[in-house]
């Protein structure tokens, strides 16, 4: 059975919701998955402010969590066309993971949430894989095998580079059914590999 972490931050539950959707999709291909946030590195005030809301339910990661997992998918909002600051925070801190080699030959994906349909899916998607990359970590992209990624019927998130959905500006658009479909099958395509690589 491969372990896969599902790892991300979300200001409002829009990626959190996509993580929740990634991790069903691993465990139904039969891995161990676990949900985790990086910690939030905004000032208090900044928080409340904002009115961020976090899922208490997800464990905060450590640096050190990564190597214990056969693949990690990474997800975060869109910041201008890249990854959180919170994130970006946090990879910053895996230096030693990857002068030691920590996560060569590991799984790696990436999802996201921006606020308009060209708002930076894609930038923000090479972004993260660009971490996982340096770190020696095997790819795995949201396939053309969901065929939810051609159609024109709906708006919708999700691109060949992994999983994504759109929130309105405002925040008030919750991922989709096809939103959510394309990251359930995003998951378990990576618990699929892991598996076949740890064999």
């Amino acid at each position: 059975m491969s372990k896969v972490l599902v790892l991300y931050y979300s200001s409002y539950g829009h990626t959190g919701a996509m993580a929740d959707a990634i991790a069903k999709g691993a465990r139904d291909a039969g891995a161990h998955v676990d949900v985790k946030r990086v910690p939030e590195t905004a000032p208090e005030d900044v928080v409340e402010s904002a009115g961020f809301q976090h899922d208490e339910s997800h464990a905060v990661a450590a640096v050190d969590d990564l190597k214990e997992y056969d693949a990690i998918i990474v997800g975060s909002p869109t910041r201008y066309g890249r990854l959180t600051s919170q994130m970006a925070a946090f990879w910053d801190q895996t230096g030693g993971l990857w002068q030691n080699g920590g996560l060569v030959g590991k799984v790696g994906a990436a999802f996201t949430s921006t606020a308009s349909q060209h708002g930076g899916q894609e930038t923000t998607q090479f972004s993260i894989l660009t971490n996982l990359l340096h770190h020696g970590m095997i790819i795995v992209g949201l396939d053309y095998g969901f065929d939810g990624q051609l159609t024109l019927e709906a708006v919708h998130g999700n691109s060949p580079y992994g999983a994504s959905t759109i929130a309105a500006g405002d925040g008030s658009r919750q991922p989709s059914e096809l939103d959510l479909a394309g990251a359930t099958y995003l998951g378990r395509r990576v618990a699929q590999t892991a598996a076949k690589l740890i064999d």
